[in-house]
């Protein structure tokens, strides 16, 4: 064999070993955020800039809870995360569904958040998310949140996935204050001895047609996931056993939806009550029902 020839499929060799590598490291990093976890959610605003004199911040809030992450989908480009909230009396806790995590590597498909319950769908160019994951983000009934496309990061012991985009405000938020529209999220999920951390630099934005952005306020938010055993979180894993199939009907619903990879406006409620609210009912578990309610929150 040309020694030239053999030469360049040595480096090509070395090059794809290197990727695979990098990327299986990735793998383990997302999955490390899976477990039973003792949770502090700590937010503060830090800065604001309203021209009104008047202007009252955000309280500060802390809380703390016991929150079983599980993996749904464990994929070669695709992981799916599952939270859930245990909370109350640990011989007889309650179960909440939270938040889901969806990590796709090397995705193009985006829906950008746009305010007011709008989403824009984007198209990335192959190239441009080259060696990224995706985090895609979703509220408890499992509609959309928030999403953003960046390169895991190993380095000096250091395992951490930063990026910042758009999203809707948290409950905590939108329950108490409507003076702006869009939490411009800076996301960063680091791997500890100890567990994890979800580190957040956030502005509050307003946005309107034809304004530019206004940073209202600015914001900090440290969330640490301290790792126990799996055994604290057993009523979470089994609630999720018992219910995961009527969520897989509705992620199904939700990814037809997401596959007319079109613009997405969402109704904030039907027949005076949210979609959670309906979703989390006893009696939806049919999947034509779960179907016929989600389709009627999606404008036309």
């Amino acid at each position: 064999m040309n020694k030239l020839l053999l030469f360049c499929l040595l480096i090509v060799a070395s090059i794809t070993m290197h990727a695979q590598s990098k990327k299986t490291k990735d793998q383990k990093a997302i999955k490390e955020m899976c477990g039973c976890f003792e949770v502090t959610f700590n937010f503060t605003e830090t800065f604001n800039y309203s021209k009104d004199s008047t202007y009252k911040p955000s309280k500060t809030k802390v809380d703390r809870g016991l929150e079983w992450a599980g993996l749904v989908t464990d994929e070669n480009n695709k992981i799916s995360i599952q939270h859930l909230l245990q909370v109350g009396n640990p011989a007889e806790p309650m179960i909440i569904k939270h938040w889901r995590q969806d990590w796709l590597f090397e995705n193009t498909d985006f829906y950008m958040f746009n305010a007011d319950n709008n989403w824009t769908f984007e198209q990335k160019n192959k190239k441009d998310v080259k060696g990224q994951w995706t985090q895609k983000v979703y509220q408890v009934d499992d509609s959309p949140r928030y999403e953003g496309s960046s390169t895991w990061v190993h380095v000096d012991g250091k395992k951490y996935w930063e990026n910042t985009t758009p999203a809707p405000l948290p409950r905590r938020e939108y329950t108490q204050r409507s003076d702006y529209n869009i939490t411009l999220r800076t996301n960063r999920h680091e791997i500890t001895n100890y567990g994890w951390v979800h580190d957040q630099d956030n502005s509050k934005v307003i946005r309107k047609e034809g304004d530019s952005d206004f940073v209202l306020a600015k914001e900090k938010g440290y969330n640490t996931y301290v790792r126990v055993d799996d055994s604290k979180c057993k009523a979470a894993a089994d609630w999720w056993k018992a219910n995961g199939n009527k969520w897989l009907s509705v992620r199904n619903k939700w990814n037809e939806i997401y596959g007319r990879n079109k613009n997405l406006s969402l109704e904030s409620k039907v027949d005076n009550k949210a979609l959670y609210k309906h979703l989390f009912s006893d009696e939806i578990t049919k999947e034509e029902d779960i179907n016929t309610i989600i389709e009627s929150f999606v404008k036309k």
